[in-house]
């Protein structure tokens, strides 16, 4: 799995998620990148919508519909209350989510059935 964290320079948030990304990523035998964006062109182009910004295989399972795009920090609501990065246990659940999605190219049971 691909795990990327968008954040931009002076963020002071990016590290709280990338040491509870490294607790969980161990686990699940995933790598994790970082990305700067550094601009608001460069916001907008990656639907980057706060920082930081964590993808699973490139989908944000945290994203909010009517959040705004651009450089800014983002909120995450916890159990803890409202802090700059998702718990572990958030992001363990939402690595599982993206870890048993099936691609939507793949036979289903039923397709795989049609032939015997």
């Amino acid at each position: 799995m691909d795990v990327v964290v968008q954040y931009f320079d002076g963020c002071p948030n990016w590290e709280l998620a990338r040491d509870r990304l490294g607790t969980v990523i161990d686990k699940e035998k995933a790598t994790i990148r970082f990305k700067t964006i550094d601009t608001v062109e460069e916001a907008e182009a990656a639907g980057f919508r706060g920082s930081p910004t964590i993808l699973f295989d490139g989908v944000d399972p945290f994203a909010e519909v009517d959040a705004p795009v651009g450089l800014a920090c983002r909120v995450y609501s916890t159990d803890e209350g409202h802090e700059g990065a998702p718990s572990v246990e958030q992001l363990q659940a939402a690595l599982g989510s993206a870890a048993k999605e099936v691609p939507a190219w793949l036979p289903t049971s039923t397709e795989l059935d049609c032939c015997h």
